[in-house]
């Protein structure tokens, strides 16, 4: 009996390990959030894809410590709707506005509080701004305004 013990003690650890499966990565397209694809503090790259694909630049000037700025992140930017709408419209730009050119884009857009959202022309020119966490809908309704002004 002595001998079975630890066989047996090992037997139950690994039976309940296995019980023990996997998170299922598979996509689900009716519960996936996909998010707003952002070019990441790259302002010439986005002035330059802008030109190309003949598109607004959406931009999110934000900063690391900004609570609604993490708020939109989390949320907003991850609604399926308003992600589609802006991939689909505009070319994404994120700018750190402490870090790198952040600062001097910060000073250009006038930009002095937190989370401000841009839409600039393709030559860099401020079109339309809100300040302040947006709700998807909100964010929809603001891109559309900056739209109808083409």
């Amino acid at each position: 009996m002595k001998n079975l013990k630890y066989p047996l003690l090992l037997f139950t650890i690994l039976l309940s390990l296995s019980s023990f499966s996997p998170v299922d990565k598979t996509y689900d397209s009716t519960t996936e959030r996909l998010p707003i694809k952002f070019i990441e503090n790259a302002y010439s790259t986005a002035l330059k894809k802008a030109k190309a694909e003949h598109k607004y630049i959406f931009v999110d000037a934000y900063t690391t410590w900004c609570g609604p700025c993490k708020q939109l992140k989390k949320t907003t930017f991850k609604d399926r709707e308003t992600a589609d709408y802006f991939n689909q419209n505009f070319v994404n730009l994120a700018v750190d506005m402490e870090k790198g050119e952040g600062s001097n884009l910060a000073a250009k857009w006038e930009v002095q509080e937190y989370p401000t959202l841009l839409i600039l022309d393709y030559d860099g020119k401020v079109l339309h701004r809100s300040i302040g966490y947006l709700d998807a809908k909100q964010l929809i309704a603001f891109g559309k305004k900056a739209l109808k002004k083409m």
